[in-house]
């Protein structure tokens, strides 16, 4: 699987999950006394969950400097179109623990991120 940001590929994740979201108005999208949705749908995004195993400091300093600009472009495979796709996305918090030094380099474990599109 290839995943690139801005035209760069990345660290290989051992967690993907690609999540398609409906983006409804606040306002006209309500429920009648029956109980009946009146939905006014506004957009459709994606937002993509990864996590990576343990990952030297080089690596992982390179992934999270990637995702550093407020908005990136991110190539990946998406299921609902079937191809992978380009879409301009953004990160949220970027927790990394666990980090371990063997042999004079440090590690670190469990990073996650999640990525939503703009």
């Amino acid at each position: 699987m290839l995943l690139q940001i801005n035209g760069v590929d990345i660290a290989k994740p051992n967690e993907f999950t690609v999540t398609t979201m409906d983006l409804d108005d606040a306002e006209s999208t309500t429920r009648t006394a029956d109980g009946t949705l009146n939905r006014d749908r506004i957009t459709v995004k994606r937002q993509i969950e990864l996590g990576w195993p343990t990952l030297p400091m080089a690596t992982i300093s390179t992934l999270l400097q990637a995702m550093d600009a407020p908005f990136f472009q991110v190539y990946y495979p998406d299921p609902m179109v079937g191809d992978y796709v380009t879409k301009t996305m953004y990160v949220g918090n970027r927790p990394a623990p666990m980090a371990i030094e063997k042999n004079g380099v440090i590690f670190w474990g469990g990073l996650r991120v999640t990525l939503t599109e703009r």
